[in-house]
This record gives C-alpha cells, sequence and structure tokens, in this order.
C-alpha cells in the first residue's frame, strides 16, 4: 500500500530482510496475507471508526496475522518448531521449552498454572505486551522473544557489531500496522462518506463549529474548531444525532473517568486468574494505550465474562473501542475492548479536582 509519498515501504521491508538472510546464510520467503488483513483487520477497522470507536488495528493484526496466519505458515508449510519475532517482551519459559511445544497442539485445556505467561520486556520504555495481551496461548507457546531480555541500546549495539549498518538506518514505524504514516482525515475519507455534524459545547449546549464527521475524532483529542481563540478537545460523541461534545482545556474534569466495562477478556492463559474466579474480584494494574503509565485498579468479573473495570484515580480519555489491557505485577494477564464508560467527572458533578493527582498520560491531540 502506497503511502502519502507514494511510496511502499514494504518493498523496502522485503529487500532488507533478503540482505538481511543472505548475511545470514538462511533461507528467505516472502508470503502475503492481503487477503487475510483485509478481511480480519482492516474491514474492522473501517467499521469501528463508522460506529464511533477508535479501534486499535496493531493489537488485531498481531492477534490474527502475524501470530496467527504466519505462525500456522511457518509450523504447517515450512516445518518450523516455533517463530521468533522482534518484539520487546518475555515469557515464563526457557526457549529450550519452546521446541518441545509442538507434541502439545493447540490445547483449549492448558490449566492457569501450567499456561505460558506473558511478560513485560527487560526495556520498560520499549516493552510491547499491551500489543501482544490478544495473542493465543498456542501462539505464545509456540514463539520466542530473542530481544526480550536486552534494552534497546544493547540491541543496536549487537546489531552494529553483527554489521547489521542496514537495518540500524531504518526509522521506526509509528503510522497504523501495515498502512504506514497518512493523514488519517485523508486515509478515512477515502472509506466512509462525510458525514457533517456539529460541535458542541458540554457545559452549555451551544454549537461551537462544524465538522465532516465524527468518525474523524477521538476522544481527547483536540478539536480543531475555526473562530475559537482557546483549545477545544473531544469529550464524547453521539452517532445518532453526529453531534461531537467538546470541552475547554485539555485538562477539563469531562475527560476524566474512573470506570469502564469491557467486552469479554481474552485471557493470555485461556482461563482467568484463580483470584479472580474465586472471588469475582481482583486488584491488578491497567493502561489502553501503549506508554500510558499503569493505573491501579480492581476488577469485577461479570457472569458473561465481560469485566468491569474501577481505577483507584480518573484517567484522561479512555476511548470505547481501545483495549483494556491489564496487568499482574510483570505478566501481561490480557485485554478486552472498551465498550462502555462511566461517567466523567463533569457529569458526576466532580467538578472540583483538587483531591485526585491526574496521571501523566499520553497526549491525545493527534488521531492514532
Amino acid at each position: 500500500m502506497l503511502d502519502e509519498r507514494g511510496i511502499c515501504t514494504s518493498d523496502q521491508d522485503c529487500r532488507d530482510a533478503h540482505q538481511l538472510c543472505e548475511m545470514l546464510d538462511i533461507p528467505f520467503y516472502q508470503v502475503s496475507f492481503v487477503k487475510e488483513y483485509w478481511h480480519e483487520v482492516f474491514s474492522n477497522l473501517v467499521k469501528e471508526y463508522e460506529m464511533g470507536r477508535t479501534p486499535n488495528p496493531d493489537i488485531m493484526c498481531n492477534k490474527n496475522i502475524k501470530f496467527k496466519c504466519l505462525l500456522h505458515f511457518a509450523m504447517e508449510m515450512l516445518g518450523a518448531d516455533a517463530m521468533a519475532t522482534g518484539h520487546y517482551a518475555r515469557t515464563s519459559q526457557g526457549d529450550e521449552e519452546v521446541f518441545q511445544q509442538k507434541s502439545i497442539g493447540n490445547t483449549e485445556d492448558i490449566l492457569y498454572n501450567h499456561a505460558v505467561k506473558l511478560l513485560k520486556a527487560a526495556d520498560p520504555q520499549k516493552d510491547q505486551t499491551f500489543f501482544l495481551s490478544q495473542i493465543s496461548q498456542h501462539a505464545l507457546r509456540h514463539t520466542i522473544f530473542p530481544l526480550g531480555e536486552f534494552r534497546k541500546n544493547i540491541v543496536k549495539e549487537m546489531a552494529a557489531e553483527a554489521g547489521f549498518h542496514h537495518i540500524l538506518k531504518r526509522k521506526e514505524s509509528m503510522g497504523i500496522c501495515f498502512i504506514g504514516e497518512r493523514n488519517f482525515e485523508h486515509f478515512i475519507l477515502e472509506y466512509l462518506e462525510p458525514r457533517p455534524g456539529n460541535f458542541v459545547s458540554i457545559e452549555d449546549g451551544k454549537i461551537m463549529g462544524t465538522h465532516k464527521g465524527w468518525f474523524l475524532f477521538t476522544l481527547g483529542q483536540r478539536a480543531r474548531i475555526g473562530g475559537q481563540r482557546d483549545a477545544w478537545f473531544v469529550v464524547d460523541k453521539e452517532i445518532k444525532t453526529g453531534d461531537v461534545f467538546v470541552a475547554p482545556g485539555t485538562c477539563h474534569p469531562a475527560l476524566y473517568r474512573n470506570s469502564l466495562e469491557t467486552d469479554p477478556v481474552h485471557w493470555i492463559a485461556q482461563n482467568p486468574p484463580a483470584d479472580l474466579l474465586r472471588d469475582g474480584v481482583m486488584q491488578c494494574s491497567f493502561r489502553f494505550q501503549h506508554q500510558m503509565p499503569l493505573v491501579q485498579c480492581q476488577i469485577t468479573l461479570n457472569a458473561d465474562s465481560t469485566v468491569l473495570v474501577t481505577l483507584v484515580k480518573p484517567v484522561r480519555a479512555p476511548t470505547p473501542g481501545q483495549y483494556a489491557v491489564l496487568y499482574k505485577d510483570d505478566e501481561c494477564l490480557g485485554s478486552g475492548k472498551i465498550t462502555k464508560l462511566g461517567l466523567s467527572m463533569y457529569k458526576a458533578g466532580e467538578d472540583k479536582l483538587a483531591n485526585f493527582r491526574r496521571p501523566v498520560l499520553p497526549d491525545n491531540e493527534s488521531m492514532p
């Protein structure tokens, strides 16, 4: 797929990978999962935006493409025992154990205490367990993360010593998985028709301006409203009317919430933690963005396997469609898609914010 400069970066990716394989004297294989990506990731992304949510295609790409289609190709077509990836993550099993897993297969009867755990990387700044929070236990058992024990600067030194200079010159990818860095508005309007609506003040219901479609905005994003001197931010959306509700200031109480609900959680271990099954509630940590600090929370397991997340302090702009990723110490337990938000601090009448500390969160002023 071409980016806005008319360049397909995947071509260069293939050339770099092929050169690396030649240097290591190992076979190079190229396989296309365009069809699978379209049906299992991209179509869902467009649908989620149309429904007013903000999806995370990187999590879904890992779940459905890299750790499903690619792993299946490697094991079934190439006869590989396991797959190694460059993700910064660790597991609870040793590399030698991975090669003993092929006979186990994709069993559904793995008890939690015997399941392989997904653990944070040694480099907390590069940890990517957030993006792996939906992969299957089967995939985790057959995957090695060679970089998980190293910090990024050490990895670069090792690559330089090995002569992989062409890899070191590459810029880190910051765009949507397999789509690249693009102007979001231009990109999404290629697939969804404009649906004009109003920017509405959450405080007094005043119409502040107009927009081309609610799907162009995510909660916490700056709403660039013509004629306004102050900065206004998206705090809610109503797709039935097309209204996008906004509030003045990046720290407005309408941006903060201390509870949310998810769809049925995908547990890495296949089963919920024993404490949660026994008590129905459990203390753990939560994040819904890759680099936001973990926030302590209590989760309540509902009868339908959905989860209520109650935070010890409000967080800025949790967003339906994003994933609530759960952690217990160094272990990533899994994740559930955010489906419903609790009342904002503004709606709850808690507009005096002196009694809580706002966590330092990534700024959502631009679309992901």
